[in-house]
């Protein structure tokens, strides 16, 4: 081929408007595809269907697109104009590509709707970067997320999502239209305590930092951990799990223990500037001794100092452990009063207690309520028979499922009752997992408006281990003998120092803000909120699943708010 004929067919261009316009390539596909779904990197039908994003005012919008051809896209950028009504724009849009990670095992025991990957690669980190290739044959998503401000006027508001890149060896420019529905309703701030454990290790931050180490409490750390906490509060999470026994430091010196507060109290101030504290959650003093059915134990710091073993495992009845929580307790009790951070602080214990151990469970929890008695304990339990010693209750969702009428009395009575999912449950439960369909992630806050439940709590923001997140082992950590299902241990991403979304993070938030207006509604007419959550969620392991009909629904709320 001559160098003339090669520098015409780089130089042609295929342009698109709208996505029912006549493509000059059929080779090539950009088309609207609901957020909600999953696209797999083999999949490849997909209807021309409008642009377009329903929202209320304090929310994000959500878009994606997707891009196909039968040819090696290369150098594949996107680009979208802000959008505008009547010569008033909303906020310049964030654009990101949607990438895949290799789920190593897929989950035991599930459900009907679980999405089966023939390559065992599903999409879910937003990648914020200024370009990717794309294989022949594959379907590259992109992912679009506006924020709409609380002043913003409704309405409806037109952008453009521009495309270019290499389909083959042709130059291309693709356009597509989409629109944003404004609601004339306001969200209110989120009343839903949501709590997703997190890591400030240096050991799991490291992949924040291109997987080396740093120094601990360097000024890179307390960067690090203060784009944790940001990322955190733009999510909607309201509760941090900050331990004041893991980050104080001791001495013990003429018979006492000096206890420094201050780190605990850095990584505190962080997160409320950052807007993530409406509660504390005060890290666990104990755990199980050993396995799964053995007796809890509380941590108690050596007191000679050995930096190779910070805390000993004794049980409460020990001398050593009673000596060093009488002194504990109390001081923290003063310094929460002190900072303002009382009312707020809820103690943790220890974490999941059974049936075989729950009598070394109570035994810790009246040891601690002697020497605290304002202070409120929360621990995630597999038990109701825990006596009277919990003020906010989070059993997994089975549990919840099989107990409601006990827990919601708990609510009824001035305690709450949460809930959790985890690694379980599993079958027809909505959870996170990266095999699950969107909308089982997006229920879960439909569940917690259903059954009047004011919390949910999951325990992996960012526990990414020894694996790199990007890598071949989205599934492969093991936890108490058990493989993490794809998608349990982290639901956002590192990279260069930034946190990257997921499309299962923006689902949750999502159905962070679907609660509160089910709340709005339901002040409003509450007969009429009943009856839509009813029309979605039949109980806890049943629910409509179609996309389509879920948008009617939520077009129906924000139909209805705006009356």
């Amino acid at each position: 081929m001559t160098l003339a004929v090669s520098f015409l067919l780089m130089s042609v261009f295929i342009v698109q408007q709208g996505c029912n316009m006549p493509k000059a390539d059929t080779s090539l596909e950009f088309e609207y595809v609901d957020p909600l779904e999953k696209v797999l990197a083999e999949a490849s039908y997909f209807p021309p269907k409008e642009a377009l994003s329903e929202v209320v005012r304090g929310e994000h919008a959500t878009l994606q697109f997707i891009v196909r051809s039968a040819f090696s896209i290369s150098d594949l950028k996107v680009s979208v104009s802000p959008a505008v009504m009547d010569g008033k724009s909303l906020p310049e849009t964030k654009a990101g590509f949607v990438g895949y990670v290799k789920v190593g095992r897929t989950i035991w025991d599930y459900s009907r709707d679980r999405i089966v990957s023939s390559s065992g690669y599903y999409p879910d980190p937003i990648l914020e970067q200024e370009s990717v290739d794309v294989d022949f044959g594959n379907t590259q998503p992109i992912w679009i997320s506006v924020p709409i401000p609380a002043d913003v006027s409704p309405g409806e508001y037109k952008g453009t999502v521009t495309i270019t890149g290499i389909n083959g060896r042709r130059k291309f420019k693709l356009l597509n239209d989409y629109t944003i529905k404004v609601y004339p309703v306001t969200l209110e701030k989120p009343t839903l305590w949501v709590t997703n454990w997190f890591s400030i290790s240096p050991g799991q931050m490291r992949w924040m930092n291109g997987g080396n180490l740093f120094e601990e409490y360097s000024d890179k750390h307390w960067e690090y951990i203060r784009t944790l906490a940001r990322k955190m509060a733009d999510y909607h999470q309201n509760v941090a799990i900050i331990s004041p026994l893991a980050l104080s430091e001791f001495k013990y010196e003429g018979g006492k223990w000096n206890i420094d507060f201050a780190r605990f109290d850095r990584v505190v101030g962080i997160f409320i500037e950052e807007g993530v504290i409406g509660r504390i959650e005060g890290g666990h003093i104990g755990g199980r001794e050993s396995t799964w059915l053995s007796q809890f134990v509380v941590m108690v710091p050596n007191k000679m100092n050995d930096p190779e073993k910070k805390f000993l495992n004794l049980p409460i009845s020990d001398p050593s452990a009673q000596e060093f929580y009488k002194e504990f307790f109390p001081l923290l009790d003063k310094h929460l009063k002190d900072k303002g951070w009382d009312k707020n602080y809820l103690q943790h214990l220890a974490d999941e207690p059974i049936e075989e151990n729950i009598k070394s469970y109570i035994e810790i929890a009246k040891f601690v309520r002697k020497l605290v008695p304002d202070f409120k304990f929360i621990d995630a339990c597999h038990s109701k028979n825990l006596g009277d010693v919990l003020d906010v209750w989070v059993p997994q969702l089975d549990f919840m499922d099989r107990d409601f009428t006990f827990y919601n009395e708990q609510n009824k009575k001035g305690k709450e009752a949460w809930f959790y999912t985890c690694l379980s449950p599993k079958g027809e439960y909505v959870n996170r997992f990266i095999e699950l369909p969107l909308l089982r992630t997006r229920y879960m806050h439909w569940l917690n408006f259903k059954y009047n439940i004011p919390g949910y709590l999951h325990w992996g923001l960012n526990y990414w281990n020894n694996s790199d997140p990007f890598g071949e082992q989205t599934s492969i950590q093991y936890e108490g003998g058990n493989i993490l299902p794809g998608g349990d241990s982290w639901i956002i991403y590192p990279k260069d120092g930034k946190l990257f979304s997921s499309i299962r993070y923006d689902a949750m938030r999502d159905g962070i803000v679907d609660y509160e207006l089910f709340r709005m509604l339901e002040k409003k007419d509450s007969v009429k909120a009943r009856d839509i959550i009813n029309k979605v969620i039949y109980s806890f392991n049943r629910y409509d699943n179609n996309i389509e009909a879920f948008r009617a629904h939520r077009r129906n709320i924000m139909e209805l708010l705006s009356e």
